[in-house]
């Protein structure tokens, strides 16, 4: 077999379900392979035709969101490679597993079957083609004999599933794919597998015992609570020990929008009364220009890699630091405070309903301000309430990126929220989404996202997959006309500058606006332009009623406020 087939059959043998690749002239060798193991009856991963790399990353990204499993990116050399970049950027920053792999241009020009045949053989050739990736990467390889093809992907997997999380990159010359090798035992059991996290018993029984003791405990949670286990644990453990839940700039969610521990996203009073900070898997927790725990206070940090190592700077607090999975670290946690359970639980009682009054009265707010934002333009906010009352009841799951805001929703599971990544790659909310509706098919998946960021995406590209592989979401575009966030943060710096208080912000106007519904007709979308506030409910349900009885997406192009 050649060694391209043989790649693919060990990337099944490992329980890859898919490949997400946008070919190129290296591609010969994976083709073949293909072709060649589908003869044979090999199983193979499936292997999807992506037209732009960006979105094969973030359907990779939300693949892995739904079901936990690690996927296949395969790029077309350098250049399909540097369009990746931004998708492993946003999987680093979120530890989401990837292999990704990408071609590389043939270094010899004659004399070897796969040498180089057209001009771009070396116009694609770089000096050290993975530094393209290699800051975002785990570990990078270029395979160097096809002998090695088992064994470097055994191991690229289980680092890319070792804690901190992440992707891995490896380079595929095009060679070495063409040459022949002894597929024998290519579908044996994996040589080696990811390290399993642990929890620390002394020192989870250090935080069990300062929670017990705390005056007022507070938890920040920005990357939710793992899976529906720790979500379930962490919602109980909150609520049995009065302890409030900050999601500030959430990620994905930690516990239900309308539990009475679900704190409003202001970390500040918040900090300010605490004597125990724990933070859960948050990258930062609050603004350190803004907000400070008290100089008394205890700072516990929880996650996969809590002190968050790759990034340079981040200079959070940190007395205590526990790595582990969160789920694993909140499901120990909920079990060693039973036995730190007061006699006396009447201070926990006063301090949950001081929480809960507080929260509850802050939600209410929060609703009665998404409420009067019906009016024409319309609010984010009013657009985030209707989405909510929209899909109530079933089984659904919003991705988010400058769209649709959290506090105005009500959610209630540990796969209803999914935000843009941190690190600001955009254009992903729209085909995470689609990663996320591939693998889970009967799932109602809701992307939303500002009208730059579905620019950002390659709409056309992503439209066409979305048709191709029958995978109808629900598409809202929050249309300011603008780079929204780039206002408010010249806006929060120079508040009473001359930016500020122009008619037009420089270098943030997105006009004049395209018609974004044409873009989704031509590939026979569903596709609604909402001007007026009242008007949206109505347009919503047209929309779903149109995924549920034609099974295609749709879009609404909806109008709001700068």
């Amino acid at each position: 077999m050649t060694a391209g087939g043989a790649l693919l059959v060990r990337l099944k043998a490992l329980g890859i379900d898919y490949i997400f690749a946008n070919s190129g002239t290296d591609f010969p060798p994976i083709i073949e392979g293909l072709a060649q193991a589908e003869s044979r009856g090999l199983d193979l991963p499936r292997a999807l035709v992506m037209p732009h790399e960006s979105a094969a990353m973030a359907m990779a990204h939300g693949y892995y969101l739904a079901t936990g499993r690690t996927q296949a990116v395969m790029a077309h050399t350098n250049v399909g490679l540097a369009n990746c970049a931004i998708g492993a950027i946003n999987a680093a920053t979120e530890h989401i597993p990837v292999l990704l792999f990408s071609g590389r241009t043939p270094t010899t020009e004659t004399g070897r079957f796969g040498a180089r045949t057209v001009p771009i053989g070396w116009g694609q050739e770089m000096r050290d083609q993975a530094a393209l990736v290699r800051e975002a990467c785990k570990w990078d390889y270029e395979l160097r004999f096809p002998e090695q093809v088992g064994e470097v992907v055994d191991r690229a997997l289980a680092l890319a599933e070792t804690t901190p999380r992440g992707p891995v990159y490896l380079s595929l010359p095009r060679e070495v794919l063409c040459e022949d090798i002894d597929a024998q035992g290519i579908d044996a059991p994996a040589l080696m597998r990811a390290a399993s996290p642990g929890v620390h018993r002394e020192t989870l029984e250090e935080i069990a015992r300062l929670i017990a003791v705390a005056r007022n405990p507070v938890i920040f949670a920005q990357r939710g609570a793992g899976g529906s286990a720790g979500f379930a644990a962490l919602s109980r453990l909150a609520d049995d020990w009065g302890i409030p839940v900050c999601q500030y700039w959430a990620v994905r969610l930690a516990l239900p929008t309308d539990h009475p521990m679900a704190a409003q996203p202001d970390p500040a009073p918040l900090l300010e009364e605490a004597d125990l900070v724990i933070v859960l898997d948050s990258l930062a927790p609050w603004s350190p220009a803004l907000h400070a725990p008290a100089p008394d206070a205890k700072v516990v940090h929880i996650g996969q890699d809590p002190l968050y190592a790759r990034v340079p700077v981040r200079n959070f607090r940190c007395d205590i630091a526990l790595a582990c999975d969160v789920e694993d670290g909140i499901l120990a946690l909920d079990t060693a405070l039973a036995a730190h359970a007061p006699r006396d639980r009447g201070p926990i009682v006063a301090r949950r309903e001081t929480h809960a009054a507080r929260n509850h009265a802050g939600r209410a707010a929060t609703l009665e301000r998404a409420e009067a934002g019906r009016t024409d333009p319309m609010t984010k906010d009013w657009v985030s309430l209707c989405l909510s009352q929209a899909i109530a009841g079933r089984e659904a799951t919003v991705f988010s990126e400058l769209g649709c805001p959290l506090p105005p929703m009500d959610l209630a599971h540990h796969q209803a929220w999914y935000q843009e990544p941190h690190s600001g790659g955009l254009g992903w909310s729209f085909p995470a989404a689609l990663g996320m509706k591939l693998a889970d098919p009967s799932r109602l998946v809701v992307a939303t996202m500002g009208d730059g960021s579905y620019m950002f995406s390659n709409p056309v590209a992503c439209h066409q997959i979305a048709e191709a592989l029958d995978l109808p979401i629900l598409l809202l575009i929050v249309n300011n006309a603008e780079w929204g966030a780039v206002r408010q943060s010249v806006a929060g710096l120079y508040p009473d500058g001359h930016a500020a208080s122009a008619n037009r912000m420089p270098l943030t106007q997105l006009s004049p606006v395209p018609d974004f519904t044409l873009v989704a007709r031509a590939s026979r979308a569903h596709a609604e332009r909402v001007d007026n506030g009242e008007a949206l409910p109505d347009a919503l349900a047209r929309a779903l009623a149109h995924i549920e009885t034609t099974g295609t997406l749709a879009l609404l192009d909806i109008r709001v406020r700068p």
